[in-house]
């Protein structure tokens, strides 16, 4: 695992505890984490159960010992670790959004599709995907549960930058990030909308926009955040995003991401209707699905909310019993456990870096459209 932050935490949780409860036709052995610091990324080792601690990257995935890289990086250095690791025939499991732009997306898909043809597999890290609710969620509309979508709302809400003097981490520069709220989280949204709905956002229109221009640079660094200097620095990315999509299937749909709603802890909500029933879900109640069925009698029509933890549902039978909720955590157990069988099936997982690359796309015309003041733009 290349990277050690909040998302190296996660991923580690997933490598560790996924053998553990489903029957894995790999065993996946922890051999080696990377980070840029020796010290701190030792202490992440030890911490999450690696077995060593290494601060070169080009040097490990050139070891014959180690199978997949899996990258958990800001995404300035995606492109070209990617690219690396697939060219030495590794597998490749890396974090969202695919890349910093389109064309560096480009490049690391053209490089999966060129391993894929050795067997070697990649796989880019939507992990909501595999939430048990949302994955519920997609089998109800490809069941016809729905009928035919008529109207998507998906927002991604968030508000730990709501304090304007709150430190400038390295996910408000433009160069590392690649983009603000619309990437970070912006992009969960647009893959979640696809994924349960099965089309994509093929045309766009929206506008970005910066709510806190400068900022104190950050002294220390603490989860998504950390504690500010004396310093002040710009932002370079975009604090809000807001956006209509029209999916190939025909629907409208609204997006919305931000880190500025006050009191939205980690709100991807997203709520389908279609002419025979409607679903939504908030994954701060994660376990939970609503679904409207609008084929019922009149008298007992209403949105019921579904407990999504019985052993019938996605994931769940390997888990606790029934009511015994899930956490943030047991998304990247499952995807793990999607990626190791894909390899040992020899298939392509999903998402591909091909789906990574669309949703680069639609990003890189959410942009284009707010610099046009909000024209349609193509996302092809």
């Amino acid at each position: 695992m290349i990277g050690h932050g909040f998302m190296g935490a996660a991923h580690s949780q997933g490598w560790r505890v996924a053998p553990r409860f489903f029957d894995l036709p790999r065993d996946p052995v922890m051999q080696v984490v990377v980070g840029r610091d020796a010290e701190r990324t030792a202490e992440a080792a030890a911490t999450w159960g690696w077995h060593e601690a290494a601060t070169d990257w080009r040097e490990v995935i050139r070891r014959d010992d180690i199978d997949l890289v899996d990258i958990v990086t800001p995404g300035d250095t995606h492109a070209e670790i990617a690219i690396a690791a697939l060219r030495a025939g590794k597998h490749v499991l890396c974090e969202k959004p695919l890349a910093n732009t389109v064309v560096e997306a480009e490049a690391m898909t053209a490089a999966a599709e060129e391993a894929a043809r050795s067997g070697v597999r990649s796989m880019v890290g939507f992990t909501y995907r595999r939430v048990p609710a949302t994955t519920f969620a997609r089998q109800l509309v490809a069941e016809g549960r729905l009928g035919d979508i008529r109207q998507v709302r998906a927002e991604y809400l968030q508000d730990w930058l709501a304090d304007e003097n709150a430190p400038l981490t390295w996910r408000l520069n433009k160069d590392i990030a690649g983009s603000g709220s619309l990437g970070d989280i912006g992009a969960h949204a647009v893959d979640l909308a696809e994924y349960i709905t099965g089309q994509t956002v093929d045309r766009v229109s929206g506008i970005l926009e910066t709510l806190v221009a400068e900022r104190p640079v950050m002294a220390e660094g603490v989860g998504l955040s950390g504690t500010a200097g004396s310093e002040r620095g710009p932002v370079t990315v975009d604090d809000l995003a807001l956006f209509t999509g029209r999916l190939s299937g025909g629907a409208l749909a609204s997006f919305e991401a931000t880190r500025f709603r006050t009191g939205r802890k980690n709100a991807l909500r997203i709520e389908i209707s279609g002419s025979r029933g409607a679903l939504a879900f908030d994954l701060e109640r994660m376990n939970e699905l609503e679904f409207y069925d609008a084929t019922l009698p009149d008298s007992e029509q209403g949105f019921r909310r579904i407990l999504v933890t019985e052993p019938s549902h996605p994931y769940a039978d390997r888990w606790w019993p029934t009511g015994h909720m899930l956490g943030y955590e047991h998304g990247f157990s499952h995807q793990v456990v999607d990626l190791v069988t894909a390899i040992a099936e020899g298939t392509d997982p999903a998402p591909s870096f091909a789906d990574g690359l669309h949703i680069q796309r639609v990003l890189d015309a959410v942009e284009r459209s707010s610099e046009a003041d909000g024209s349609w733009q193509t996302t092809r």
